[in-house]
């Protein structure tokens, strides 16, 4: 009954957001144009280059080859094998859902098992530096030295996540480098990584438009405003602060970019710190959707994430505000 309930609830929503499509095709439009302004101009040059090359390294035995050196860093640090160095150092340089991807795929080679998988995702997925110091520090703040500011607080975040998260848990590989899947040369895995990476960007984009339209619905009627008046007024924030929160909570791109004509204080330097730690639930979204196919459970990535921004925040906060006192 409860499963029937459900359905019945998500039909009637699907159905209202039909509606309002129809109603506010213009308001539609201008969200999905937004959406692929942001797909065309970051996402696709930004992730399809990392997507191909992450998923080669792996075809080519790239974390075989690491496995061991990293084994003794990552299992003191972590208690994580050393094959799951790759997928936190290509998270901490590309971004969302690089980290995800990677972990995936070694989990589908048999690389990592899938505890050690679900440990890995809370601090493995991040946004890269070129997001970070292009959009938010130089975009946004009109300052690259803030931008590198907000990109070292999200890694050390990072880190402080994966040690709370994998605190006193141990972990270890599936098999010695020498049992794992046997690698490709690159001709042949070059083909199946431009085709994979290619369907995973396009999934991306496909989420970032849409939560681009829904979020230009929800602002046409009302909904958006009414919200953040009502989170103003409870938690004493100006209008502009809390409209960058609750769209950044939604998806980041837009969140970020909503910022524009936000002071340079060490608030709103939280503020940004927090958005790019959480990523928004498009981030989530993307995140299940390279992990398709595999058995790995999202709940820890979801609480990873919200731990993420908020000590992100907190490591952003203080710093500024000796920076910029």
């Amino acid at each position: 009954m409860k499963q029937k309930k459900y359905s019945y609830i998500s039909i009637i929503l699907i159905l209202l957001s039909l509606l309002a499509l129809m109603l506010s095709s213009k308001q539609a439009l201008e969200g999905a144009r937004h959406g692929l302004f942001i797909c065309a101009n970051i996402i696709v040059p930004s992730l399809f280059p990392f997507f191909v090359l992450t998923l080669l390294l792996s075809a080519l035995g790239a974390p075989q080859l690491i496995s061991k050196r990293a084994e003794p860093v990552m299992r003191a640090l972590f208690g994580l094998s050393g094959a799951s160095c790759a997928p936190l150092v290509l998270g901490l340089f590309g971004s969302y859902p690089i980290g995800a991807a990677t972990t995936a795929e070694l989990y589908r080679r048999g690389i990592i098992e899938k505890t050690e998988a679900e440990r890995l995702l809370p601090f493995c997925n991040n946004t890269g530096p070129a997001f970070i110091i292009g959009a938010a520090g130089v975009g946004v703040f009109g300052s690259a030295p803030l931008g590198l500011l907000l990109y070292l607080c999200h890694a050390a975040a990072a880190l402080c996540v994966g040690f709370i998260f994998c605190a006193g848990k141990g972990a270890r590989a599936k098999g010695e480098a020498s049992e794992f899947a046997a690698v490709q040369s690159l001709p042949q895995a070059l083909s199946g990584c431009v085709k994979s990476a290619a369907a995973s960007t396009i999934t991306i984009c496909g989420f970032v438009v849409f939560f681009s339209v829904f979020t230009a619905l929800l602002d046409y009627f009302g909904l958006f405003s009414s919200v953040i008046g009502q989170m103003s007024k409870a938690l004493g924030l100006e209008l502009h602060f809390s409209r960058s929160l609750l769209t950044g909570a939604l998806e980041l791109g837009s969140g970020i970019g909503s910022m524009h004509g936000l002071g340079v204080t060490p608030l709103n330097l939280a503020l940004a710190s927090f958005v790019l730690g959480f990523g928004g639930l498009s981030v989530h979204c993307q995140t299940l959707a390279v992990l398709e196919g595999t058995e790995i459970k999202c709940a820890l990535h979801f609480a990873g994430r919200i731990a993420h921004g908020i000590i992100s925040a907190i490591l952003t906060y203080v710093p500024a505000m000796l920076i910029l006192a």
